[in-house]
């Protein structure tokens, strides 16, 4: 690698568009392990300051990792999931990502306010809620929380880590048709930040859903929290 001195762009900024060109073309794979940054600063004539600005930087956009006792490594790269009626399982697969899904909670609950708004029923009412912790790969992705109906359909633990929720409602009949979605941003939790391999209170996104059926009916309310180093929502806009 190679930087200009005459241009005008800083050295730091120079490397590490270069560094980014090398993992956004496949030259560095997710897990790649960089040299350390006395190596890297004399391999391109830098500063080790440069080259550690550089480094951070890279780091900061969710790109590489530094990992006590390893060093510095290259990490996978974001997931971009469409704005579409469709599961997070779904999605990594039809990406070509490997999910995997831990489950955390899968059982009855009473409805508090905001739930029992969203399906329609009244407050106090029994639901199933389930918690889960999804994967790609070996990395932590998102944590899931959604409540339904109690009666709507019998899921167990083995069915969800095998399957998405939306596969398993369709393939019970449920005919999923619409869905009124909010997306957001706030600070990790210290348990969220436990499970998600995060420091407590870095950025998360935000995702709730309640999706209804093809009568009206509401059939599930999700409120989920992504990785923003991993994560992000892609929309196509149409002007009116």
């Amino acid at each position: 690698m190679a930087v200009d001195r005459t241009s005008p762009v800083p050295l730091y900024y120079q490397l590490a568009q270069q560094l980014e060109a090398a993992i956004r073309a496949g030259e560095l794979t997710p897990g790649t392990r960089l040299e350390n940054e006395v190596e890297l600063a004399d391999r391109c004539g830098l500063s080790r300051p440069t080259v550690r600005q550089a480094i951070q930087h890279l780091v900061d956009r969710g790109l590489l990792v530094r990992k006590r006792g390893v060093g510095t490594q290259v990490v996978q790269s974001e997931i971009r999931r469409p704005i579409e009626l469709t599961s997070l399982h779904d999605d990594l697969l039809a990406a070509g990502r490997e999910p995997r899904t831990s489950v955390l909670e899968l059982g009855p609950t009473t409805a508090d306010e905001r739930v029992a708004k969203e399906l329609g029923v009244p407050a106090g009412t029994e639901v199933t809620r389930i918690r889960r912790l999804r994967r790609t790969g070996d990395e932590p992705l998102a944590l899931l929380t959604n409540y339904l109906p109690r009666d709507l359909i019998a899921l167990t633990a083995d069915d969800l880590t095998e399957h998405g929720l939306y596969e398993l409602l369709r393939g019970t009949g449920v005919n999923l048709r619409i869905a009124n979605q909010t997306i957001g941003a706030r600070g990790a939790t210290a348990a969220e930040a436990r499970l998600l391999d995060e420091r407590r209170g870095v950025p998360l996104l935000t995702m709730t859903r309640t999706a209804y059926d093809d009568k009206g009916a509401a059939i599930e309310y999700g409120t989920h929290v992504y990785r923003a180093s991993r994560y992000s929502f892609a929309l196509t806009l149409v002007e009116r």
